[in-house]
């Protein structure tokens, strides 16, 4: 069997951390999300993988390379235009050729287990397609399928929560033969304009194909949004094991287990709670107090002083003195003066909103930081509150107080007016 990962949407909900990288390649717990259905199709027995790209695919390109360094063996194709999903399987014509297959999209992470269990699912049982389903509260948001003695009778997108078949979802995880190609040759554009694979396989359905749906309560986690990848980040780190590549000098004190990997150091007076990942040549401290569930990419610089609580910051970003940073993402190249807050916690105490593709989003976290986008610097003692985006490229100015997004290339700077006046000179007054 072989397998086909989606990988070429630009992931516009999750601005503004794709300005500058495709959303598969975000980092989660040391590795970009794709990594993680790289290696658990891998360790399913699947090794000849076909990456379907477009938006900035060079990242993704140069990280993976042919796949030999992480046990597989990897192809590109491009997507000419992103025009759905089906579209985007249809490339992958040539690459499967007479074999079955699996799709997973890019931007998931799921239990190794269950690529497993689908794979010995479908050679026990060979229907035309395996569609793995979860269950959810609410449907109505997902594709949602009325199903009977497992096999799929029909699916419905985005179904109002009392007219939905089931509270059955459609996950994006399939196991395909050749047959789906055909379907896709005769898909037409959906109202949204898109090449819909649910139009294809309701073409499957009506011809009598036998789709079987496969029900999983199995972890299966989809990064969408910003505060998802906090999310994730929060899950996974949890799992990590005690490892430490690098330095942790004398007086700094660890509770929990931390990945240091080489070239890192943990200095003198630094305090550690909760499980955190330190990539390489990180220099964290002296006399900085950091939270669980936090992650550093490689080069990163945390003075003195600072307070990091359940964050991400990435690569080649510095935080400076007597900062705080929580429930925040921090991009690539970024710079934070001394003094730097960002709040997470909302003053009426309430749960936090965000703009995703410009609207008004409740995350439904009760506590969440600011969000910026890569080489973002600010000035000494600038403050963010709860929910903030920020562009790449911005300069952010000493003092100022970010309530509202900012786009992409803006500098923000604070005016102000001065009362300079003399100093009497008590000494002359006394004399007359």
């Amino acid at each position: 069997m072989k397998a086909v990962i989606l990988s070429a949407g630009e992931g516009t909900r999750m601005r503004p951390l794709t300005l500058t990288k495709p959303k598969t390649m975000l980092p989660v717990a040391g590795k970009p999300i794709i990594q993680y259905n790289i290696e658990a199709l891998r360790d399913s027995g699947i090794t000849d993988i076909l990456l379907i790209v477009n938006y900035k695919e060079e990242f993704v390109k140069d990280y993976f390379k042919d796949g030999s360094e992480f046990g597989v063996t990897i192809s590109y194709t491009t997507q000419k235009k992103l025009s759905g999903t089906a579209n985007a399987i249809g490339y992958a014509e040539k690459f499967v050729e007479d074999n079955d297959f699996i799709v997973l999209n890019g931007d998931i992470i799921l239990d190794n287990e269950l690529i497993k269990e689908i794979i010995t699912e479908y050679k026990q049982y060979t229907p035309d397609t395996i569609m793995v389903l979860t269950e959810v509260e609410d449907p109505s948001p997902f594709g949602v399928v009325e199903i009977k003695d497992k096999i799929i009778k029909s699916i419905i997108e985005k179904p109002k929560k009392e007219e939905a078949p089931s509270n059955l979802i459609n996950t994006g995880i399939y196991v395909f033969n050749k047959d789906i190609f055909k379907k896709i040759a005769k898909t037409e554009k959906s109202r949204r304009g898109e090449y819909e694979i649910t139009d294809s396989l309701s073409m499957q359905i009506a011809d009598k194909k036998i789709i079987q749906g496969y029900i999983t309560d199995k972890k299966w986690l989809d990064v969408g949004r910003p505060w998802e990848l906090i999310e994730i980040n929060e899950h996974l780190i949890k799992e990590i094991k005690q490892n430490i590549k690098g330095t942790v000098e004398k007086g700094a004190t660890i509770h929990g287990n931390i990945f240091l990997d080489e070239g890192s150091v943990i200095k003198s007076g630094v305090y550690i709670e909760g499980s955190v990942y330190i990539g390489k040549n990180c220099n964290i401290g002296p006399n900085c107090y950091i939270r669980g569930n936090s992650y550093f990419g490689d080069n990163v610089h945390i003075g003195n002083a600072v307070e990091i609580k359940n964050s991400l910051v990435m690569e080649n970003t510095n935080i400076n003195h007597l900062s705080y940073v929580g429930d925040s993402i921090i991009g690539s190249k970024c710079n934070l003066g001394a003094g730097t807050n960002m709040a997470n916690l909302r003053f009426d105490d309430g749960s936090v909103k965000i703009r995703v593709k410009g609207e008004n989003t409740d995350s439904g976290r009760r506590k969440l930081g600011a969000i910026l986008g890569d080489n973002v610097k600010t000035g000494i003692n600038s403050s963010f509150s709860p929910g903030v985006t920020v562009g790449f490229n911005c300069l952010i100015g000493p003092e100022v107080f970010l309530s509202e997004d900012l786009p992409s290339n803006k500098m923000v700077l604070v005016k102000q007016e001065y009362d300079v006046r003399d100093i009497e000179n008590k000494d002359k007054k006394s004399k007359k």
